[in-house]
């Protein structure tokens, strides 16, 4: 099972601009959601946990490793990182070879990175399409590209930013499947969600940033039900949570 401890995390981007502050948690297995307002810190944070960033003051503790003291390659083995925007991550001109790039970063053989790659692509719906650029595709097939070339690498921990955006139902209901089927494996799965209902339906625990600060933590159904502090949050309750309130 995968540990992260994130204790006393300050970061900035400048001397005057704090985005995070006093942050204190421990990732140890249940899937998680983190929402916030657009500008909470949400992704800063991530950008910490994978090592893209370093903390202005405290620690990020990665299977024992501090992320201080390996670089964001270094840590790829032990986490890997979905991007909000497909453009961010993709550019290779295959499918296939923009899947298997992660898996052979890592040290993963041709033969094991291309097999591993497939069997994520068929798990995408996307396996016939191994020489087709990905850019020919729909305008959602590019983020399950980034989320399969993500899965080929078989990372203990998996961060998802906002996979569910530009998702059709189908595409939601395979990110379910995929989000059930890591956790079952034993890996730890942490994800940005603008989508409260996703968020209460898929994840065993939500975080609630707010202007750099934890705001709430625990159970997503308990959360949720926290209506004053999650419209402080400038956020909504899930339709089932409203439902519940207008009963």
């Amino acid at each position: 099972m995968s540990l992260i401890e994130v204790n006393h995390l300050h970061f900035s981007y400048s001397n005057n601009q704090e985005v995070l502050k006093g942050i204190d948690l421990r990732f140890n297995g249940e899937t998680t959601a983190i929402v916030g307002q657009n500008g909470a810190g949400k992704s800063t944070f991530v950008k910490l946990l994978k090592g893209l960033l370093t903390p202005t003051e405290g620690e990020i503790i990665v299977n024992q490793k501090n992320t201080k003291d390996y670089t964001t390659a270094q840590l790829a083995k032990d986490i890997g990182m979905v991007f909000q925007n497909p453009s961010d991550q993709i550019f290779k001109n295959t499918v296939i070879s923009e899947v298997m790039f992660g898996p052979l970063n890592i040290g993963q053989s041709e033969a094991e990175a291309r097999e591993k790659s497939i069997e994520m692509l068929k798990k995408v719906n996307l396996d016939k399409e191994l020489e087709t650029n990905p850019y020919d595709l729909s305008l959602s097939e590019p983020k399950m590209i980034t989320i399969a070339s993500i899965l080929a690498m078989d990372t203990k921990i998996v961060i998802f930013d906002e996979p569910t955006m530009g998702q059709d139902f189908a595409g939601k209901e395979k990110l379910k499947e995929i989000i059930f089927e890591l956790r079952d494996q034993g890996k730890l799965v942490i994800c940005i969600l603008h989508d409260m209902d996703f968020a209460v339906e898929v994840f065993e625990r939500t975080i609630v940033f707010n202007q750099g600060k934890v705001l709430l933590d625990g159970p997503s159904e308990e959360v949720f039900t926290h209506k004053e502090i999650i419209k402080q949050a400038h956020l909504e309750q899930p339709h089932i949570a409203q439902i519940a309130d207008e009963i």
